[in-house]
């Protein structure tokens, strides 16, 4: 009897690793960049700037403390400060765009009024 030999096996073209956000923390109320959140600054604009992405999202967001209104324009002006920051750091302004949520997308679900650090946050996603 003669010897078989498999077909070779089809090549699969490797998956796109799913877009993982990045985390920038705020202190509560406030919308300005600390030092403590330049390391995670530093890294996206490195990761942007190393690769070729198609898509650069920042989505601010806020915990529920407060009116929702506030919250809204507290989360805007956390994404645009980042948005900023990046640019600053050589993130062409036009290859991102930036979305407030204010408290309606928590990480950690809260009742009203309660103030979650979790939640004070802009989320960057790299596709």
């Amino acid at each position: 009897m003669g010897q078989v030999t498999p077909a070779p096996m089809a090549q699969l073209a490797p998956a796109q690793p799913a877009a993982r956000p990045y985390l920038v923390f705020f202190d509560w109320d406030k919308s300005n960049l600390t030092d403590a959140t330049m390391p995670t600054i530093n890294q996206i604009a490195t990761t942007i700037k190393s690769g070729n992405p198609t898509t650069i999202r920042i989505a601010g967001h806020a915990d529920k403390s407060g009116t929702n209104m506030y919250n809204d324009a507290l989360s805007k002006r956390r994404a645009d400060a980042v948005r900023a920051k990046l640019e600053q750091g050589g993130v062409a302004r036009t290859k991102s765009t930036t979305e407030a949520f204010g408290e309606s997308r928590p990480l950690v679900n809260t009742a009203d009024d309660v103030r979650e650090p979790q939640n004070r946050r802009v989320e960057v996603t790299i596709q």
